[in-house]
């Protein structure tokens, strides 16, 4: 009886992992930067991301253009400086300039902040749609080609139409 057990357990795990291994695979790939490039939203996100450039540029030039300034004051009027006041305004030189740097890398995290609080809702979207398509058309993996990793593909479908489809995009 023990005997027959173990046989029947052994033939229904051979049998498990044969119709395991049979299993179809099914490949999908899109490109994800076409798709981006048609996701609504995007040129909203993508002017109102220009716009904090803007601001962020000019407050930069305002800054840059002050320090110039002092600079040139620095260089005409040294000669006639104390030794006081020259190492008070070369020390307001270098007190700009560090802020001006200090400016410059703030104001690129932040830039960096910005631009994903604005695409992270279409990205999201996008990631959603691609989960949805490949659920819903049996697909097992969906590659990315716009990263250029995809070496080589057989028997994949692009599945960027149907993801334009299940978002409501021509």
């Amino acid at each position: 009886m023990k005997k027959s057990l173990v046989l029947f357990l052994a033939a229904m795990f051979a049998f498990g992992t044969a119709a395991f291994a049979q299993k179809t695979v099914k490949l999908g790939h899109i490109n994800s930067s076409d798709l981006m490039q048609i996701m609504p939203g995007k040129d909203s996100a993508q002017a109102a991301f220009e716009a904090e450039v803007k601001i962020v540029e000019g407050e930069l030039k305002a800054m840059q253009e002050e320090l110039q300034a002092k600079y040139n004051d620095y260089q005409e009027r040294r000669a006639q400086m104390t030794d006081l006041i020259r190492s008070t305004k070369e020390q307001e030189i270098r007190d700009l300039d560090t802020r001006i740097q200090t400016y410059q890398q703030n104001a690129q995290q932040k830039l960096r902040e910005k631009e994903t609080e604005l695409l992270q809702p279409i990205i999201d979207r996008a990631k959603q749609a691609i989960a949805d398509v490949a659920k819903e058309n049996g697909y097992t993996y969906v590659f990315d080609t716009s990263a250029g990793t995809l070496l080589y593909q057989q028997d994949s479908d692009d599945i960027l139409a149907l993801v334009k489809k299940k978002l409501g995009l021509k």
